[in-house]
């Protein structure tokens, strides 16, 4: 932790948030401390909490190499405050900083909400059978209720287009690998093209979180989702994608593949990815017959968000270098890739 004797840390221009904080935050005792929470490789999270009681999150973008419209806080600010009315749980909103004069970069702050990141197989494992029934049973209700939300009663009829969104998706995510990649990945061209030839007809457009999946939910003490987090690549579309997606990261005890038996969802007491499926398809009501096409799009956008973190360490954004962690990121990028055309070959 940092407190407001330090002029700055990493991302933190202490004295400037300090009186950004008071001016915005209601009751505020400083000096504040300030504490990175690790987990994410994208934008930066910052424990806050001043002398009383006080406690707040702050989110800002890496420290460098930001990709246009890839970090912008006041997107995920608009997201957050236009669901605070609705059932989806998402943290208070206390502001949103545009001036860079303050920090260096727009950031925004939201309050502090108690809860548990089910991050790996060691945290879901302090958890009983019955509490990862009712998480993993949490996790697909709050997806069914976040495209369930009616977008232009929530304001955000303008948020983002609606139509041809997996053809947008593929071309903005894409056009991301071709900007952030420092070597050749011949892989994900070629699913690339495979995933262009065969996009599914979309129906009405909903709320695409973008990243949905079991740790970038905080899960509450009655075991339920108490807040959904990371709204920064949320757009609007097609919900499959988020559905697609949610399976990429589940995993399958029954799959000999280490990367689907090793995550935590694989613990007893979670979902399978047939029960995931079975129980979105009743609560939403849609038809999940083309599912497969979504979760080698899934694969196939991981391929490319992750080349983007590769990139990032091997360019020093995210901090002192890890050789070991960058190398491991590289050869994720082929291994999501491979993944995706392998669930390509179920659809074509």
């Amino acid at each position: 932790m940092a407190d407001a004797g330090t002029t700055s840390i990493d991302g933190i221009d202490v004295a400037n948030v300090t009186a950004w904080m008071v001016e915005h935050a209601g009751a505020v005792d400083p000096p504040l401390e300030f504490g990175l929470i690790q987990g994410g490789h994208s934008n930066l999270t910052f424990d806050v909490r001043d002398q009383a009681d006080g406690h707040w999150v702050l989110r800002r973008p890496p420290l460098k190499q930001v990709l246009a419209t890839a970090h912008d806080m006041g997107r995920e600010h608009r997201i957050i405050c236009a669901l605070q009315p609705t059932p989806v749980p998402v943290p208070p909103v206390v502001g949103l900083c545009t001036d860079d004069a303050v920090n260096g970069a727009p950031f925004y702050v939201m309050g502090f909400v108690e809860g548990e990141v089910i991050r790996d197989a060691a945290s879901a494992g302090a958890l009983s059978s019955e509490q990862r029934r009712v998480a993993g049973g949490s996790i697909i209700d709050v997806l069914a209720d976040i495209h369930a939300v009616d977008i232009d009663a929530a304001g955000l009829g303008d948020f983002a287009k609606r139509d041809d969104y997996i053809g947008r998706q593929l071309s903005r995510w894409y056009g991301q690998f071709e900007k952030s990649k420092t070597r050749d990945v011949p892989v994900v061209d070629e699913v690339h093209d495979r995933l262009t030839r065969f996009i599914p007809e979309q129906g009405p457009a909903t709320i695409v979180h973008g990243d949905y999946r079991l740790d970038n939910c905080l899960v509450g003490a009655d075991s339920t989702v108490a807040a959904v987090l990371d709204w920064e690549i949320c757009t609007l579309g097609d919900p499959l994608a988020d559905l697609g997606l949610l399976l990429v990261y589940w995993g399958d005890r029954d799959d000999p593949s280490p990367s689907r038996n090793s995550a935590p969802t694989t613990l007893d007491g979670f979902p399978t990815p047939h029960d995931v499926l079975q129980r979105y398809a009743e609560r939403s009501g849609r038809d999940v017959s083309q599912i497969d096409y979504y979760v080698a799009f899934g694969f196939w956008k991981l391929a490319c968000i992750v080349e983007g973190v590769y990139a990032r360490y091997v360019g020093g954004a995210m901090g002192k270098r890890d050789d070991t962690s960058f190398e491991f990121f590289g050869q994720q990028v082929i291994t999501l890739a491979e993944a995706a055309r392998e669930a390509m070959g179920r659809v074509e």
